[in-house]
């Protein structure tokens, strides 16, 4: 894929949710275009990447000390273009390529920087990463990825590629890591207290074994300064961002808790017990006083991790 994904992604999985820590937010979704009809999917993406922008302003505002004044920068695995955008309104002087897998994601993403009034210096790139950075007229002084590599079975040799796509002094940013989610307290009150908890452990070994079953998976430690640096980059740097929208929840935020467990609950067929799976079912059933729809006691609460490196001069 390219790209909860912002992708978170996109990000970022049909939803950005991204086994658990976060969304390819920009927009966190599948590395497999063939299952998932993007075009019904890009009005969620979209609003819940506008939800994480506080979180993608400040990442940006960072890496906006970082890079100097960059003439070119490519958001690789971009969805529906928040962050592209964003990217657009914090270096006003550069030119932002938007790639991704799903061309209805970036007639989103074009269609957004229309309406921004960036059109201008914005364009799109339709297909797969790594290679379809071979398309891109000129080396990109700032190459974002956000949760877009770990779709990718080789990661090793992505970034390799990605670095190679770097004007000397160019920056490469990648969003990898952070912690799993919390939308809930520890006991609520239905069900075993912990739930969250038991469900990071499934999603974490439904990670494991997505990464796995990824064409040319290739098994790697993921210590991202380490891999940036073994891809030939130097000044690794690392920042975490943090997301935290108290109770009572918004509606959109309401929204994104929904949507995240329930494509979770579509995903786990087993791993959590009965006991869990009921409680999951309640939280979802908006006809239930107890349920996520309802509560008084949602939030979202996520942090996002930022690795940086530099190819040299």
């Amino acid at each position: 894929m390219a790209h909860d994904h912002h992708e978170q992604n996109h990000d970022h999985e049909a939803h950005g949710h991204d086994h658990g820590h976060g969304q390819r937010q920009g927009q966190a979704h599948h590395h497999d275009h063939t299952d998932i009809d993007w075009a019904e999917m890009g009005p969620m993406l979209e609003s819940s990447a506008e939800l994480f922008s506080s979180l993608y302003e400040r990442a940006l505002g960072w890496l906006a000390q970082e890079v100097t004044e960059p003439g070119l920068i490519v958001d690789a695995g971009s969805g529906p273009g928040v962050v592209s955008c964003l990217f657009a309104e914090t270096f006003p002087g550069a030119r932002i390529v938007a790639v991704d897998g799903s061309e209805p994601l970036l007639e989103r993403a074009r269609a957004r920087a229309e309406r921004q009034g960036v059109a201008d210096r914005f364009s799109t790139i339709t297909g797969e990463l790594p290679d379809v950075l071979d398309e891109l007229d000129y080396p990109a002084d700032l190459l974002w990825a956000s949760r877009s590599l770990h779709h990718l079975g080789d990661q090793r040799a992505a970034l390799a590629a990605f670095a190679a796509r770097l004007a000397p002094g160019g920056t490469l940013a990648l969003m990898e890591g952070g912690l799993p989610p919390r939308f809930l307290p520890r006991d609520i009150g239905i069900g075993r207290p912990g739930l969250q908890a038991r469900i990071d452990a499934v999603e974490a070994e439904w990670f494991t074994q997505m990464r796995t079953g990824l064409p040319g998976h290739v098994a790697v430690t993921e210590d991202w300064p380490a891999l940036l640096a073994a891809a030939g980059l130097k000044h690794t740097r690392t920042h975490t961002f943090l997301l935290d929208l108290p109770a009572p929840a918004s509606e959109r935020a309401r929204a994104y808790v929904i949507a995240s467990l329930s494509h979770l609950r579509e995903r786990i067929t087993d791993g959590l017990d009965a006991e869990d799976l009921a409680t999951l079912d309640r939280l979802l059933d908006p006809h239930d006083a107890a349920s996520l729809h309802r509560r008084p006691d949602v939030f979202v609460l996520e942090a996002h991790t930022v690795h940086t490196a530099v190819r040299p001069v």
